[in-house]
Formats: C-alpha cells, structure tokens, sequence
C-alpha cells in the first residue's frame, strides 16, 4: 500500500520529498521499528550518512541493555581484579 504525500503536504512542512524519507527512516529507527541498514536503505542513506542523520535528531544510534551495563560491570570487575593481583 503505497503512502502517498503530496507536494502541498510537503511545502506546509518545509520538507522535500528526501527530506522527508530521511526524517521518517529516523522516527522508524528510533522507535525500533527499523534495523539501522533498513533505516539507511529507507532514506537513501548509507550507514555513515544514516548515523550522521540520527545524530543530527539526537537520536542515539544504540541503546544500552541493563544486559549490556551488566556485561560492562563485569569486565571493569575483572579488569580490577587483574590489577589488584598484579601489585601483590
């Protein structure tokens, strides 16, 4: 089902039609609802460009897990315990 927005639509957004393909790829990505190459293949964007767009919106190109914090927590655990021993 094609979207269709016409050019009057677009104009009372001050938006041209790539504009506007970037803009919704990035409120899709960022509401999770497209992968970061879908977002950049909505737009017409490679990666560099796509991330250079989400930046730009200050929108974060990845999200922390609590999983990724534990995972972090650890290491830095880890990497204390190493040098803890070290000095012994």
């Amino acid at each position: 089902m094609p979207l269709l927005i016409s050019d009057e639509q677009l104009q009372q957004a001050g938006l041209t039609e790539c504009d506007a393909r970037v803009e919704l790829a990035c409120r899709f990505f960022d509401a999770d609802r497209l992968t970061l190459h879908q977002a950049a293949t909505w737009a017409g964007l490679d990666r560099l460009g796509m991330e250079a767009a989400l930046a730009q919106r200050g929108l974060p190109i990845y999200r922390y897990t609590d999983e990724d914090l534990d995972s972090e927590l650890e290491t830095v655990k880890h990497f204390g315990e190493l040098r803890d021993a070290g000095h012994q």
